[in-house]
């Protein structure tokens, strides 16, 4: 599956998005807040890479690489629904293009993934991340301590939801 918009190209993901991928997933801004920390090496990346490959390929994901002037600059989607992650290259943040391409998978898993609602588990600290999602019209649900280990420190999570448009259903 494909999707294009105004300035960006969602795709599943390819074993060659293992070199772009890496810069996003080795950077330590990108990773602040991420569910793991920045990849040490290429092999790393490319055994993610690996795992979205193989989870489209068996119909068991709707995530995508985020594709932005012919390279791979981030991820957004479901690994499983109806949870929603997304990750972008530093240098890319504050042109709108998180927004781009969440818009494009929201829409997307409410019309083909069967989903009510859609979930999102973000680190309290990551005020663009969680202001990025009230403005896509996702609520606070909840807020829960010590929820994930992330190189031996434990992050806490802010729960966010967003319900099926009444349009969609």
């Amino acid at each position: 599956m494909k999707i294009v918009t105004d300035r960006l190209t969602l795709r599943h993901a390819r074993l060659t998005d293992a070199e772009d991928m890496h810069a996003v997933l080795s950077s330590p801004v990108a990773m602040a807040y991420w569910s793991s920390l920045p990849h040490e090496t290429l092999d790393q990346t490319r055994a993610w890479v690996t795992g979205m490959v193989e989870a489209a390929a068996a119909g068991r994901s709707l995530d995508f690489i985020i594709e932005f002037e012919g390279r791979a600059i981030g991820k957004a989607g479901f690994w499983r629904l109806p949870e929603i992650g997304y990750i972008l290259h530093p240098d890319l943040w504050g042109r709108g293009l998180a927004r781009e391409a969440l818009e494009a998978v929201i829409r997307v898993a409410f019309e083909r993934g069967g989903v009510e609602a859609i979930t999102a588990d973000v680190d309290p600290r990551n005020a663009a991340s969680l202001g990025l999602l009230e403005r896509l019209g996702f609520v606070r649900t909840g807020f829960a301590r010590n929820t994930w280990e992330i190189g031996g420190v434990l992050m806490d999570s802010v729960y966010l939801s967003l319900s099926r448009p009444q349009a969609v259903a």
